[in-house]
């Protein structure tokens, strides 16, 4: 789905968002609604969004072409998710995260992700092990040539090799809860010096170890991946996405 654009904020901080109106031949309440919801998601993990953006239901209703009711459902599961926060004569805002947000989704990653790997070199069919190694072979491939433009998109992949490591363990769910967070704040690391070639070079090792059977060496290579990104994450945010809302 492509990225929405913005306009300029208006002088109370709320959103003008360039969208399209939506199908309204679409007859399904629950495919509309869904569609809103996705725009919104996309527009706040893709980071057109900033914390501190306000989310005025008429003026997303006017644009999408929909009534305001999917608009309120939509952000009611924004809510629930943390992506946005409701306050007091404000209404809905994008919210930001305190570093102390950041660590605790980290510190989780590193569990979960620990996990899946330690999982993988234990139980790994041969499917995933081969999609492992062509993810990193790729990877490397590209890095080596300076067209890194697909590379993120490979990290993702990587990361669902793992996480299916886990299909039909309550980790899974778990993982699934984090994936808009870590999507959200990975955005911040694409463009940090060093980081593609490390990380590249740090699923290199992951995948070795998965592929000696060895689970701890596994699990070890891949928390210590997680805590080298939290490092670049860190660094890299900037105080717009730390911003806390104030009513």
């Amino acid at each position: 789905m492509p990225r929405p654009a913005l306009e300029p904020p208006t002088p109370d901080g709320s959103v003008g968002l360039r969208l399209a109106p939506l199908d309204t031949s679409v007859d399904s309440h629950l495919q509309i609604k869904e569609v809103v919801y996705r725009r919104l998601v996309r527009a706040i993990v893709e980071l057109e969004l900033e914390p501190g953006r306000q989310l005025r239901e008429r003026q997303l209703a006017e644009q999408m072409g929909v009534s305001k009711t999917p608009i309120r459902e939509a952000i009611v599961r924004l809510e629930k998710e943390g992506l946005v926060t409701v306050a007091p004569y404000r209404g809905a805002i994008v919210r930001g995260y305190s570093h102390g947000d950041v660590r605790e989704i980290y510190e989780l990653r590193e569990l979960l992700e620990g996990f899946c790997a330690r999982r993988a070199a234990m139980q790994i069919n041969e499917s995933d092990e081969a999609d492992l190694r062509a993810n990193v072979r790729r990877s490397r491939a590209l890095l080596d040539q300076g067209t890194t433009d697909e590379i993120p998109a490979l990290f993702d992949e990587f990361d669902r090799i793992l996480y299916r490591q886990a299909a039909g363990h309550r980790i899974g769910g778990l993982l699934v809860e984090l994936d808009l967070h870590l999507e959200r704040l990975g955005n911040l690391t694409v463009g940090v010096p060093g980081r593609l070639d490390a990380s590249v070079r740090q699923h290199e090792e992951i995948v070795t170890a998965i592929t000696k059977r060895d689970p701890g060496a596994a699990e070890a290579a891949c928390r210590e991946h997680i805590r080298s990104v939290f490092a670049d994450l860190i660094n890299a945010l900037p105080e717009q996405l730390t911003r806390t809302p104030t009513a």
